[in-house]
């Protein structure tokens, strides 16, 4: 979880809302390589009025209704701190109308220079109720909203059988 007090890189889902749905008229927008869609967004339950941040995406695919994209999301002076965490939803508007829905994926903090500040993750010690206290300290996977996670730190005891070629 990433209080945002401070401007954050994101990655995530776009939705475009048609223009049945309030959207752009024009439809998705298209990007440009030589610049970032940038607009206006926030994060409920705030809203326009009192929670705006500016937003850029980049990397979104040109008239898709819905694709990957990534952006930063920069607050709105004087606003108050938001939590951005994976599963989240950011009304993307332009003015106060909405025209997307970004579903975050992953979020980092940005360094005054730009430059993501990835958590370092400390070893945990797991205490179970039928085990004597143990120096257990499995490292936490980095947490994404997949099932990513789950695959990092599972293991199997096939994980450790040598590698077989395919009998076909």
């Amino acid at each position: 979880m990433v209080m945002m007090t401070g401007s954050l890189a994101v990655r995530g889902t776009v939705l475009w809302l048609t223009p049945q749905q309030g959207g752009r008229v024009s439809g998705p927008p298209e990007p440009d390589y030589d610049y970032d869609y940038t607009a206006t967004a926030y994060l409920p339950p705030r809203t326009p009025e009192d929670g705006q941040a500016g937003i850029a995406l980049r990397r979104f695919a040109p008239s898709a209704w819905r694709t990957p994209a990534e952006g930063i999301l920069v607050p709105a002076k004087g606003n108050r701190a938001q939590q951005v965490i994976p599963g989240c939803i950011v009304i993307i508007t332009e003015g106060v109308r909405p025209v997307g829905l970004l579903t975050v994926e992953e979020v980092y903090a940005l360094a005054p220079d730009g430059t993501p500040i990835v958590p370092v993750v400390e070893p945990v010690a797991e205490v179970f109720a039928d085990a004597p206290t143990a120096d257990v300290a499995p490292t936490e996977p980095p947490y994404r909203h997949s099932t990513a996670a789950s695959r990092w730190a599972s293991k199997h005891a096939s994980d450790d059988a040598p590698p077989q070629t395919a009998g076909v």
